[in-house]
């Protein structure tokens, strides 16, 4: 039996991250083999688990993906390790619904019979924190909270109040906290934070996150308080199936690096064969592509330096006008355009595929879950197909709306979306293919067919 549980929120800003990686860190110094999962579709808090875990982090989505994907990911990523531990989203019980727990991280503890470890901002309380923790026990009881973690404390006796109360009231250990300021703090997730991590730059900062860790919270208690049984894995769609390869390329960098890792699996497991390049290197898409996957990421930040590389500039132009199926998300999407203007107002140019420009704004411009459904003519996901994804960016496109490539309902708006030309995909939104498998047939056979 090995240890699986979740460490949620009792909303935003409590410190989920901080003492995730932190708890990671401190669990790999002790030997243990550490699987980290995020809940929700956000890819920075997964970089940091990588970069802790030497692991890839995966995405599980309640709302995106169905019960039995979620279970089947947790289940596959976790078989040769020791702990996992999925990172909650916002508020243990905030999600899809104010009326119900669809898509939230409480769902997820459920799903996947993991025990909750719920993280309390516990400043300037005393027995509060017990009717804090009592009410995210009552509103729904069959989420097991399992232990406390009091954050931002004063002093160790501060703890011992808030300890005694929460134990007596609420009949649940709390078993350990973090003084205020004792921990060094996050750095920013500014746009700089990936290459960061890939420089290694964060190293000395997750170890002394995890010694403090180490010092106030009981990791012994943690363990023996969290013990799970395997989850069965329900869901064949990962399962490697005997089909013609294809080749397709993949941008991979600094630049271009939100990829979630499930969909790189199924693209593997349906038949493709993954080559990986950086145009930010200047590399050319490579020779045997049949088709082209530029994920999203911060290309704003490089902007200067992508613009400067000929060599990968005119191999993605090429391979576009030459027909290669080709998806490009967000980041990818704004490499598309003739140009990035920058918050100071500079325009940089870019690949010039698709007509217009977008420009970065000082706020967020989306952020959401979407649904999605296909229009004519789009390889990837056809007329009246749907799927699902999300969107997450600080630009806004200032261009030619009259070749969309997709219709997109979010909470707050459905329009027409994105940029469809010929065998080119583009637009915001993330798919995440686990939520309609068809699109992987869908562009490997695309992939096929252009070019025979």
């Amino acid at each position: 039996m090995s240890n699986r549980f979740v460490l949620a929120g009792t909303g935003s800003g409590v410190g989920k991250t901080t003492l995730t990686i932190g708890i990671m860190r401190a669990l790999m110094d002790r030997g243990l083999r550490v699987q980290g999962f995020k809940c929700g579709p956000d890819y920075i808090d997964p970089s940091y688990h990588t970069a802790v875990t030497k692991r890839p982090s995966r995405n599980i989505d309640s709302w995106m993906l169905s019960h039995e994907i979620v279970q089947t990911i947790v289940s596959r990523a976790s078989q040769d390790a020791d702990v996992a531990i999925i990172e909650g989203v916002m508020g243990l019980y905030d999600g899809k619904s104010p009326l119900a727990d669809t898509g939230s991280t409480a769902e997820i503890s459920q799903l996947t019979n993991s025990a909750v470890i719920l993280i309390v901002n516990a400043a300037s309380m005393a027995r509060s924190v017990a009717a804090i923790v009592k009410g995210f026990q009552v509103l729904n009881e069959d989420v097991h909270i399992a232990g406390v973690i009091a954050n931002q404390l004063g002093s160790k006796s501060h703890f011992d109040i808030v300890k005694a109360a929460v134990e007596q009231e609420c009949d649940v250990p709390v078993i350990g906290y973090l003084l205020k300021g004792a921990v060094p703090t996050l750095p920013s997730r500014h746009l700089g934070l990936v290459p960061a991590i890939e420089r290694g730059e964060l190293d000395d900062y997750f170890a002394e996150l995890a010694q403090k860790i180490e010092e106030t919270i009981d990791l012994d208690q943690l363990l023996a308080i969290t013990k799970a049984e395997p989850l069965v894995a329900t869901s064949a769609i990962f399962e490697k199936r005997h089909t013609e390869e294809v080749h397709l390329a993949v941008a991979k960098d600094v630049a271009f690096n939100f990829y979630y890792q499930e969909n790189l699996e199924l693209l593997e497991a349906a038949g493709a064969v993954l080559h990986y390049f950086s145009p930010l290197a200047n590399e050319a898409v490579p020779a045997q592509a049949q088709g082209l996957y530029i994920g999203g990421g911060f290309p704003e930040e490089f902007a200067e330096q992508l613009a400067a590389n000929t060599e990968a500039n005119e191999s993605i132009r090429a391979a576009i006008r030459s027909g290669l199926p080709t998806l490009a998300e967000c980041g990818g999407f704004m490499y598309c355009t003739e140009a990035i203007v920058t918050r100071s107002g500079h325009r940089v140019p870019m690949l010039g595929i698709i007509p217009g420009q977008v420009v970065m704004q000082d706020k967020l411009a989306a952020l959401g879950y979407r649904e999605i459904t296909g229009m004519a003519g789009n390889f990837l996901i056809g007329e009246a197909e749907q799927a699902k994804g999300h969107e997450f960016h600080y630009s806004t496109y200032d261009g030619h709306r009259e070749t969309p490539a997709y219709f997109s309902k979010g909470r707050f708006r459905a329009q027409q979306e994105g940029y469809l030309h010929k065998n080119l995909v583009a637009g915001y939104t993330h798919f995440h293919f686990a939520s309609n498998p068809q699109l992987i047939d869908n562009w490997l056979t695309a992939c096929k067919e252009a070019c025979r």
